[in-house]
């Protein structure tokens, strides 16, 4: 996998609850939390039926191949090795905790908001609910994303309805 020196500078020095940037030669980034052990949760591609697959593959992913995996309607959160987390030629894998200006939960909270979310299946929106604001609502409690809008949070009411304790 490319990268490999980058993978292997975030599981010697990751820590858990860090946000991991997969930053896309096309100008955004995939991103997730990291686990421990070389695992990283995220949003993954969903249950999708054989049609949905093959066109996401066949088409989508050939007519723009520096986008790594185009989710269709909807995500599972998943928990799997930073090295099977598909990402296309010439993207950057990082540790990325400085880029939201906001101080990170504890520890205990960031692991009730991941177990809760894993393996859940969720609508995708690029807009209001990607992979961004799920990372930064289990490291921070916000959900925010700065790609869709610099400096700004986007409150997810899907995650934080359901998993923020007030």
């Amino acid at each position: 996998m490319e990268g490999s020196a980058e993978i292997g500078d975030i599981v010697r020095y990751g820590q858990f609850g860090d946000l991991i940037e997969f930053s896309y030669p096309i100008g955004f980034s995939h991103w997730g939390v990291y686990e421990g052990d070389g695992h990283i949760v995220h949003f993954a591609v969903g249950d999708e039926n054989e049609l949905q697959r093959r066109f996401r593959v066949h088409v989508l992913q050939r007519v723009f191949p520096s986008s790594g995996n185009i989710l269709l309607g909807h995500t599972k959160v998943q928990r799997e090795h930073i090295t099977q987390v598909p990402v296309p030629k010439g993207a950057r894998i990082k540790i990325s905790n400085n880029c939201h200006h906001s101080p990170a939960s504890t520890a205990t909270d960031m692991r009730r908001r991941m177990c809760g979310l894993l393996d859940e299946v969720l609508e995708y929106n690029l807009l209001m609910h990607n992979c961004e604001h799920f990372a930064t609502f289990v490291r921070y409690g916000v959900a925010m994303c700065n790609q869709v809008s610099p400096g700004g949070v986007n409150p997810c009411a899907k995650f934080q309805a359901r998993w923020c304790s007030n």
